[in-house]
């Protein structure tokens, strides 16, 4: 570390060449090749995915993307618009992608749309006449479509709007056009980091070296992400993910290694020893820590799921990438910078009165001190905050939130509210029922269970059985009484699977399954709630070991994991506070529903990173006066003093970018920004800076106890080498 720190600062002008061509070199790529995001995920072996299979073979041409325009007479009713809908609806049907169009009313060029003597839109019109809609067949799955191509089809039907017709989009086309692809609270976080840092350093150099370079690394890694994506599946929201997460632990990393290079020349060294000491000691904490976030972050891939492997992959590379930009490109700017990270007051001082001393006075060394005196009470008392906060926890549903929770003035979130006032809440989320027909025993049990759940509880309104062209499939269009993202929605489906289809087929024996995006939905619910406790497990251990390594202890380790799950449970406990009971969620524009189902495999590994980073930053400064002393005590008093202003800094920093992204207008993001913006929160204000070292206090020498057997069988490693 040391040669490297070295090679930094007297190479400085080729370090920063060689990251300024990068910048440049992969952005310039990036800008040519553009983005190919996917939503994309398969659940192999599942229900719902059972029963899209059987529908993709039996009725080919039709496994593009289905979404509706919805028509509203703001006077009088629809019919007498009839033929300026079907005009409109024409045009569409010769645009690009557009596979074919079915229209509420079937006369003129839709005249053909007919189904066992029926017209086939003749359900598409509300009791009242007032609301109608025409489903657009896209010509590929909502994923794969070209933007300009769904905004077309936007653009034309749009022009049908009047005075007394409003026209809304709704479904997963349309709604990929509403979503923000940025975070319009980012600037916000920015503005209020910078206010931090200048607090912090009190100089406007020192506050522009951890931004900056944060910043850099960021447009790096988001580039980089955009390149990955044609080669990886990568959801559409993980640009947005990749920035909260490098903004913050950049920003940090930085902070860490600024504020040591500050702390080595206030004690009078040479700008080139003060980022040597820095890097070799920070450096490592800074090392290490990213390593623990990459890691915990490359864990999902454990869990064989294609659209979290994209997530994992672009964010952990994102970790990477601000890593090596805090060892290789800060060391070089501050080689240019100087003394002039301190503050003019700061280099007055230090001419006038020379050197500071080596132990920290002030409010931290107090509050360290009052800690030491008092580890049970306060122990106790942050205990209790952290499991009141995690209480709602219990009340955890996972799912996926529908378009009904979108903002109130997309189109998509007006179009879901037209169809439910017109055909009902369960209108937005129609289960496919499909049963494989290989005898007329097969059919008959279809139609027994179409018989059934006409009059099954939670159901609203059972579609004619529609059978392929090659008599091999059926399917059953069942309208539930409840939203798609409501847990009744997912129980009927349950009961569906588990009562009504065993009761059909006790003759027949035919596979029938359960499809459409809300089964598959609840199944992703399923098999995500299933896999995490292997994951935790997962990380747990992974966490633990690092932690033994680093700082030769079976306790440490072990104090660190109950942490962190105590910060996961706290920061899912205000997610659904928030998002499911809706405290506080109309602050952000975000509607109350299930959070959702990806969300806490992602938020773990995330928070396990962010919570092993304040832990090895603290612990390692422990560690190290524990090293130099043999003084438990004096140790976590010292370790506490000389990183609680710099451990609350960082999370500050941290707090402001997370809650801003909350604002963006995605609730996904939102999620995440509160979730992780709240678990920092209750981390270094509450599990750092009180229970931590109290518990350390209380446990004594303990804390640095390990079997002899054990120490000669782990290697050693070197976290923060001892100044």
């Amino acid at each position: 570390m040391k040669s490297l720190a070295r090679f930094a600062v007297r190479r400085r002008w080729i370090v920063l060449a060689f990251w300024v061509l990068l910048f440049l070199g992969i952005n310039v790529a990036s800008q040519s090749a553009g983005s190919a995001y996917s939503n994309s995920f398969s659940l192999p072996g599942t229900n719902s995915t059972e029963a899209q299979n059987l529908l993709t073979k039996a009725f080919t041409g039709q496994s593009g993307d289905s979404d509706q325009i919805v028509f509203q007479a703001t006077s009088g009713s629809l019919v007498a618009q009839s033929a300026a809908i079907n005009n409109i609806l024409t045009k569409v049907a010769t645009l690009p992608q557009v596979a074919s169009v079915i229209s509420p009313y079937c006369t003129g060029p839709f005249a053909a749309e007919v189904l066992n003597g029926k017209c086939l839109g003749s359900h598409f019109v509300a009791k009242d006449g007032t609301i109608a809609y025409a489903v657009v067949h896209f010509s590929e799955p909502a994923f794969k479509l070209d933007t300009k191509n769904i905004k077309n089809v936007e653009t034309v039907a749009s022009t049908a709007r009047s005075r007394s017709l409003n026209v809304q989009f709704g479904g997963n086309a349309f709604g990929q056009l509403d979503s923000p692809h940025g975070s319009k609270g980012e600037i916000f976080g920015l503005i209020a980091t910078a206010i931090v840092l200048t607090l912090a350093f009190g100089s406007l150099f020192a506050m522009l070296l951890p931004l900056g370079v944060a910043l850099f690394a960021l447009g790096i890694a988001t580039a980089a992400t955009t390149l990955l994506s044609h080669g990886l599946a990568i959801a559409d929201f993980a640009p947005i993910l990749g920035s909260l997460i490098g903004l913050g632990v950049g920003i940090d990393y930085a902070l860490f290694i600024v504020t040591r290079v500050r702390q080595e020349l206030k004690r009078g060294n040479a700008i080139e020893d003060a980022v040597v000491t820095a890097v070799n000691t920070s450096g490592r904490a800074v090392l290490f820590a990213g390593s623990t976030v990459v890691i915990a972050l490359l864990g999902m891939l454990i869990l064989r799921f294609s659209v979290l492997n994209g997530v994992a992959i672009s964010a952990a590379l994102t970790v990477l990438i601000t890593v090596l930009a805090s060892l290789t490109l800060l060391p070089s700017l501050l080689g240019f910078w100087k003394g002039k990270v301190l503050s003019r007051r700061e280099r007055k001082s230090l001419a006038q009165h020379g050197p500071e001393p080596l132990v920290v006075e002030g409010p931290w060394q107090r509050w360290a001190a009052f800690v030491s005196r008092r580890p049970r009470i306060l122990s106790a008392g942050a205990l209790a905050i952290i499991l009141l906060i995690s209480l709602p926890v219990f009340s955890l549903h996972l799912g996926s939130s529908d378009q009904g929770s979108n903002p109130p003035n997309t189109t998509t979130r007006q179009a879901y509210d037209l169809l439910a006032k017109g055909f009902g809440p369960g209108f937005n989320g129609p289960l496919a029922v499909v049963g494989q027909l290989r005898s007329a025993a097969d059919l008959a049990a279809m139609q027994s269970l179409a018989t059934s759940l006409a009059h099954a509880p939670g159901v609203a309104v059972v579609e004619p059985l529609l059978v392929s062209p090659s008599h091999t499939v059926a399917v059953l269009n069942v309208v539930p009484t409840t939203s798609p993202q409501d847990a009744k929605t997912t129980d009927l489906i349950n009961r569906i699977r588990d009562t009504f289809i065993p009761q059909a087929t006790t003759n027949s024996h035919t596979p029938i399954f359960v499809g459409g995006l809300t089964a598959i939905f609840a199944d992703f619910a399923s098999v995500l709630g299933g896999r995490i406790p292997l994951f935790l497990g997962v990380i747990v251990l992974l966490g633990c070991l690092l932690l033994m390594v680093a700082f030769r202890s079976v306790v440490v380790p072990l104090v660190a994991a109950v942490m962190n799950l105590l910060a996961v449970a706290a920061s899912f406990g205000l997610v659904v506070a928030v998002f499911q009971f809706g405290w506080g969620s109309s602050i952000i524009g975000a509607g109350t529903g299930p959070v959702e189902s990806f969300l806490p495999i992602i938020m773990i590994a995330i928070l396990f990173g962010l919570s092993m980073d304040y832990q090895v930053f603290l612990v390692s400064r422990m560690h190290e006066e524990w090293v130099n002393t043999h003084d438990n005590e004096l140790a976590i008093t010292r370790g506490q003093a000389n990183t609680g202003r710099v451990i609350t800094a960082a999370a500050l920093i941290m707090i402001c970018v997370f809650f801003s992204f909350a604002f963006g207008g995605q609730r996904i993001i939102a999620e995440f920004g509160i979730g992780l913006g709240g678990a920092v929160l209750m981390d270094a204000f509450i599990l750092r800076t009180v229970l931590v070292p109290a518990l350390m206090h209380f446990l004594g020498k303990a804390n640095w106890w390990m079997p002899t057997w054990l120490e000669r069988v782990i290697p050693h490693v070197a976290v923060e080498a001892s100044a």
